[in-house]
């Protein structure tokens, strides 16, 4: 059992199918301030660093024939006007998503995938490299299945180098690739499903009742290849081309027990007008409000992140973020949209763990450039939190790290997860050359930075493209693939905003497996560390000592840490905070209901 600090003196010390748009850009500071991280010393791995609250405990450069020096440092074309002189960086070798297997952390890279063992004391042992040029790379791991995806024109069926000539090809792959990995000394590859438009990203969707049957939502963001290299591949807007391949995402069916049959078996037109039926009824591109940000028009997903519990998907889809019902997974249905004219490209969407609210991210300008620089508007490539309500999305608020930094760091939103502390919505999340930001968004309305560590840029002088491309938690620590610098593990630290209690809380939920854009409903045991992190919440609320009831709660917590917890005792506790919360506002009664939970759980 995870041993307990007592903090409290520490801490003394059917939804409506209706679009929702805001019209009006968000008022508030027109900038970020600067803070210790603006101005770190740069360096490819010797570049300073600031964390706050949290640390980190390992670190592992890119193997061999996944890092090239020459390409980080080679000469930049002329910068665009205004923009800083920009280095391309290893692009083609570049280090995106990563997945989790156990101790076994997946990292994709244009260039292929590794493999790590990560017993989570911050030591990272590579243990596989797969060699498959063709980009991004995103990976996914279920059982002895790694799927990725890959979308551009040099990607070769056979995982060759050298390319592929020619606008038609059938030696040419763009789609999802699947592995076998049961012999971890000699993978395979089973199956490479072929898509009209590659493979960006794509979220694993397991079948509500069938084990055998594996789902993958496919999101694809580039060009439409020509049917002479794939039939049924078509270009064009509806208006002209009613078969057109954009304007949906590609639903793949893997049989677990034959994956080399995989394939396409939807195409569903997520983005259709309900009442026309036109396939391309969403946003049709530009300014939402004016002296907002230019969004394209929505025709594919970016990323589609899925909650099978709650029989729910958000897509964050180029000009919209989108709510889509997946009880039937082969025929997913939108329920609800958000469009603002804050966001530049909706990138990525996370659900908190009741599926109540749903952070957005938004990709400005890429991912390529700087994009939190002194002059550049604060509420433009951060989040949008937007409540889940009988109205559907509406958006509470707008977040982005509150740091200035310089013209040679590319820096916007990008991938993130939860941080599993019970009766809070804490995310961790990658802002390339930002670094990593844990931000707690419990209040929808009012989210805050908790904890954040950030580096120097590569270059003093020109942008290399760099960063973490994501920040994910997995039992007990996160994981950021740097996209330069290799991986790095972290812990979080006790601060005022988030307790030992807390951060035990969270180290406690551990997965089998954690895939990017898949959610699955947490549940906490019951532990008197769970009690304590509520209590931990309470206490920072000043409500504890308001109820007088601290005191009593610790010594009790104490004795059921020590394996002698007094059942009566810990149900009357819990009566006490019941009554309590019939009073409380309902953020304090929230809390107030979770603890005497706990506590009566304990004593049954």
């Amino acid at each position: 059992m995870t041993r307990t600090r007592i903090l409290l003196p520490l801490l003394a010390t059917s939804m409506l199918a209706s679009a929702a748009f805001a019209q009006e850009p968000t008022e508030g500071p027109e900038t970020a301030p600067v803070d210790v991280r603006t101005n770190l010393g740069s360096g490819l791995f010797d570049a300073e660093n600031a964390a706050w609250n949290v640390e980190r405990i390992g670190s592992v450069q890119s193997p061999p024939g996944f890092f090239d020096p020459e390409a980080v440092w080679r000469l930049p074309p002329e910068p665009k006007p205004g923009e800083a002189r920009q280095r391309p960086g290893q692009i083609m070798f570049a280090n995106t998503d990563l997945a989790f297997s156990g101790d076994r952390v997946f990292m994709g890279n244009f260039h292929g995938f590794n493999v790590f063992e990560a017993p989570g004391d911050g030591s990272l042992n590579h243990i596989l490299s797969i060699v498959c040029p063709g980009g991004q790379g995103d990976v996914s791991v279920y059982g002895d299945l790694v799927f990725l995806s890959q979308e551009q024109n040099r990607g070769r069926l056979d995982c060759g180098g050298g390319g592929v000539s020619g606008r038609s090809s059938e030696e040419r792959f763009r789609g999802v690739r699947i592995f076998d990995i049961s012999d971890i000394d000699n993978p395979r590859q089973v199956a490479a499903v072929q898509t009209c438009r590659g493979s960006h990203t794509h979220t694993l969707v397991p079948h509500p009742t069938d084990t055998n049957v594996l789902y993958i939502y496919n999101s694809a963001t580039s060009g439409v290849r020509p049917g002479s290299e794939l039939e049924g591949c078509s270009n064009g807007e509806p208006s002209s081309n009613p078969d057109t391949a954009l304007y949906s995402i590609d639903i793949i069916k893997v049989m677990l027990d034959a994956p080399e049959e995989a394939a396409i078996v939807n195409r569903p037109r997520i983005f259709a007008d309900r009442e026309t039926g036109e396939v391309n009824g969403l946003w049709k591109g530009g300014q939402v409000a004016d002296g907002g940000q230019k969004t394209n028009a929505t025709n594919h997903c970016h990323d589609i992140t899925v909650y099978p519990e709650m029989n729910l998907a958000a897509g964050a889809c180029s000009g919209n973020g989108i709510l889509l019902d997946i009880s039937d997974p082969e025929n997913p249905s939108r329920i609800s949209e958000l469009a603002d004219p804050n966001m530049a490209y909706w990138h990525s969407a996370t659900f908190n763990n009741d599926a109540t609210k749903v952070l957005y991210a938004d990709e400005w300008g890429g991912g390529l450039g700087a994009r939190c620089r002194a002059d550049d508007p604060i509420a433009w490539g951060g989040d949008i939190i937007a409540d889940i309500t009988e109205d559907g999305l509406v958006k509470r608020s707008q977040f982005k790290i509150p740091s200035v930094q310089p013209d040679t760091q590319n820096c916007v939103s990008h991938n993130g997860a939860i941080i599993p502390v019970p009766g809070r919505d804490i995310m961790v999340q990658g802002w390339y050359q930002g670094g990593l930001s844990v931000i707690d968004f419990t209040d929808s309305a009012h989210p805050k930075e908790i904890a954040y560590f950030d580096q120097g840029a590569i270059d003093d002088g020109t942008l290399v493209l760099a960063g973490y491309w994501a920040a994910y938690w997995h039992n007990g620590r996160i994981y950021a693939p740097e996209i330069v610098r290799g991986l790095d593990v972290f812990k979080l630290t006790p601060s005022e905003f988030l307790s030992e209690a807390e951060i035990a809380a969270a180290e406690m939920v551990t997965v089998d497996v954690t895939n990017p854009q898949w959610q699955r409903r947490i549940v906490w045991p019951d532990s008197p560390v769970i009690a304590q992190a509520y209590l931990d919440q309470l206490a920072r609320a000043d409500s504890v000592g308001e109820l007088g009831l601290g005191v009593e709660t610790v010594r009790e917590l104490a004795r059921w840490e020590a394996g002698r917890p007094r059942t009566k005792e810990l149900a009357r506790l819990a009566a006490s905070y019941e009554e309590e919360a019939q009073s409380a506002d309902a953020a304090h009664a929230e809390i107030m209901m979770n603890l005497a939970s706990a506590l009566r759980r304990a004593g049954e």
